[in-house]
Order: structure tokens, then sequence, then C-alpha cells
């Protein structure tokens, strides 16, 4: 792990995420990313699944430093009812979106790390 910040305003770093996450998602689904008001290096991310399970995920989206990012599951929902996210198809995409949301960093390596 490199000691390297992120130099990146926050704003532009929205920006960007917001651009190409959609592209590591399936098409179905729908994401919208906003800014994390008490930590400039941190987005935060909504994706609704796509089909008819009606699940909605957020996540807090930390950069550690200016390559690696913590990916933290901050709330399930399957409409407007929070879950219980142990359960297998939950955790499964769970799992799925996590690998999309790095996915999407390393896509960003090119205006985060440089």
């Amino acid at each position: 792990m490199s000691n390297e910040k992120l130099t990146i305003d926050q704003a532009e770093l929205v920006q960007e995420w917001s651009n190409v996450l959609p592209t590591t998602l399936q098409p179905t689904d729908q994401a919208r990313v906003w800014a994390d008001e008490a930590d400039s290096q941190t987005v935060r991310v909504h994706i609704e699944a796509g089909g008819h399970t009606g699940y909605n995920f957020d996540f807090k989206v930390n950069y550690v430093d200016a390559r690696e990012v913590n990916v933290e599951l901050m709330d399930v929902q399957q409409g407007t009812t929070h879950i219980d996210e142990t359960g297998d198809v939950v955790q499964n995409l769970v799992d799925d979106y996590v690998r999309h949301i790095h996915e999407c960093a390393q896509a960003l390596h090119r205006v985060t790390h440089v």
C-alpha cells in the first residue's frame, strides 16, 4: 500500500464515478454517486438492482490512498423495507456489486493516480 493521498477534487471524483460506474454494472442496474460530506476521500454509491427483485444497495467507498479503495456495505433494502443482508441471494449480489465497484475504482486510476 502506498501513502499517496487522493489529490483529485471530490466533485470531479463524483463526476468520474458517475460516468464510469454504470459501464461496470449490468445494463439494467441503476447507480447514483454522491460526495460524502464528512470525508473528501469518500464517495457514496447507491445501486438499484435490475429486474424484479426491488433490491437497493448503499455503499461507502473510501480511498485508502490514490490506488486502493475500501468498500463498505451500508444498507440493503427491498423496496422501502430494510432487509437482512446475510441471505445467500443478497450476499451474492453484494459480492458482485463490490467487485464492480473495485473495477470502477481501477478504471479511474487514470484520474486518481497521477
